[in-house]
């Protein structure tokens, strides 16, 4: 009943920029935080950026002054924008959400996942 969906990833140029987006859809009542999670080969996910319902920010170390977390509340979207991007940033990026349902239900929703491959 409820689904996030990423869009924005794909092939880019070290120093080069992406912007990811994730949109939640269903029947959704509100929605806390909201985050960013990345997954390179043979790594254990990590959170790379999170926000809370209020626009509290946080990041890690490796992205601090590059990337950007940012929400649209009204629109139910979370975006990740991914500047100064190096080779270490390839990964599988997956968006997620701690979602309240209509009907008073609580999910942890993970989207499907978008790659994002830094290369030259």
């Amino acid at each position: 009943q409820v689904q996030l969906v990423e869009s924005g990833g794909g092939l880019v140029q070290p120093g080069g920029s992406l912007r990811l987006s994730c949109a939640a859809s269903g029947s959704i009542s509100s929605i806390d935080n909201m985050g960013w999670y990345r997954q390179a080969p043979g790594k254990l996910r990590e959170l790379v950026a999170g926000i809370t319902s209020g626009g509290s920010t946080n990041y890690a170390d490796s992205v601090k002054g590059r990337f950007t977390i940012s929400r649209d509340n009204a629109k139910n979207t979370v975006y990740l924008q991914m500047n100064s991007l190096k080779a270490g940033d390839t990964a599988v990026y997956y968006c997620n959400a701690h979602v309240v349902t209509r009907g008073g239900n609580v999910f942890i929703s993970w989207g499907q996942g978008t790659q994002v491959t830094v290369s030259s």
